[in-house]
């Protein structure tokens, strides 16, 4: 994984550099030239530079977080004889085909030229700024590109869409092994002590898609900085947005484990009925032995094997009863929405002062 590791920096480097320098170096030389007139010069576009230089080599290095976590996690499904055996055909073609997808070139070609062409009509029709920027200089009729508008459109933005693209696909494979894996016939127990069955693990590795998710808030928290700042909007305009987001990907990630619910639900219903009827076996065969058939026989009890096995068995059981129907928990759903939320952050700089909101941390922690 270590030289893995590397290419993936490596790339990241290289991605970020061929699409946020030039754009650089070329601004810089337009911003002098004859009949300039930027009202936006391009190192204050905070959506763009947020793009290139935090979202674009986030998302490069959540390739090797993601493949380190989620490899480890299917293979669990067969290491703990999750799968039943008869069923281990379908599993691992149904792994292989999520593997093939993911590693097609006709796909990526195919999501490549959907972004040179819908991508940028959608950037340019709905995204783009309409006033006088560093990457163009609009009229009534079109955007006309500056020397850095056409790197930014011929090189960044579409660099930029495809690995965000790319990533929307590979969930989108993810998902759909999720759901043919929750299709099989699953060996799942009410009494397994992770209260999910025994697949409570898909839960917690959901923060290996952590990464994407700090992206796409970073990409939001750009996109309400410029709007807040050159268009003149309020930033608790916002909040709705903002917070609509932050549910929506957090029920992209954990949505999709409801899929293992109808499974659940039935090891559930199994595990009260089975285990209800072993306590009741085991409850009476204590009482008839300790308290029916001779009373004087209960200073015995103490230290005794039974009482311990009594005491194990009522902790089988309050397992079972407490088993969740989701595979997931609430800090599950807290560590992703935080996640996310976190690059909103910095938007309060917009209203308050780093002072201010020093001042304010200070006042939270030693209250």
């Amino acid at each position: 994984m270590g030289e893995a590791l590397e290419r993936i920096y490596r790339a990241a480097l290289v991605f970020t550099l061929v699409a946020w320098l030039p754009l650089l170096l070329l601004s810089a030389l337009e911003r002098h030239a004859p009949g300039s007139d930027f009202r936006l010069s391009f190192l204050r576009d905070i959506e763009a530079n947020v793009r290139l230089l935090v979202a674009l080599p986030v998302l490069i290095f959540a390739e090797g977080v993601v493949h380190k976590r989620i490899s480890p996690l299917i293979r669990r499904f067969k290491d703990r004889n999750i799968v039943v055996t008869a069923d281990l055909p379908r599993f691992n073609e149904a792994v292989n085909s999520a593997l093939r997808l993911r590693n097609s070139v006709a796909v990526e070609a195919t999501l490549l030229a959907l972004v040179l062409t819908v991508g940028l009509w959608t950037w340019r029709s709905e995204v783009a700024l309409g006033d006088h920027t560093w990457y163009a200089m609009p009229d009534q009729t079109q955007l006309n590109l500056t020397w850095a508008g056409h790197w930014y459109v011929l090189v960044s933005i579409p660099i930029f869409q495809f690995v965000l693209m790319r990533w929307y696909l590979r969930l989108v494979i993810w998902f759909r092994l999720l759901w043919q894996i929750s299709r099989l016939n699953l060996h799942l127990t009410a009494a397994h002590p992770d209260r999910a069955g025994g697949i409570g693990f898909l839960g917690g590795s959901s923060s290996a898609f952590g990464s994407i998710l700090f992206a796409q808030g970073a990409l939001l928290a750009g996109w309400i900085a410029d709007r807040v700042l050159y268009e003149g909007r309020s930033l608790l305009a916002f909040k709705m947005e903002a917070g609509g987001f932050v549910v929506f990907l957090v029920l992209v990630i954990l949505g999709p484990l409801v899929m293992f619910t109808p499974q659940l639900s039935s090891a559930w219903r199994n595990g009260l009925s089975q285990y209800g009827m072993l306590a009741n076996r085991y409850v009476f065969s204590f009482e008839e032995k300790w308290m029916r058939s001779d009373p004087g026989k209960s200073s015995e009890l103490l230290g005794n094997d039974d009482i311990r096995s009594l005491s194990e068995l009522s902790n089988v059981y309050s397992n079972v009863r407490q088993m969740r129907l989701i595979p997931f928990t609430t800090n599950d759903i807290v560590v992703l929405a935080v996640t996310t939320a976190v690059p909103l952050l910095p938007l309060s700089l917009i209203i308050f002062s780093p002072a201010e909101v020093l001042k304010f941390l200070i006042k939270i922690i030693f209250h």
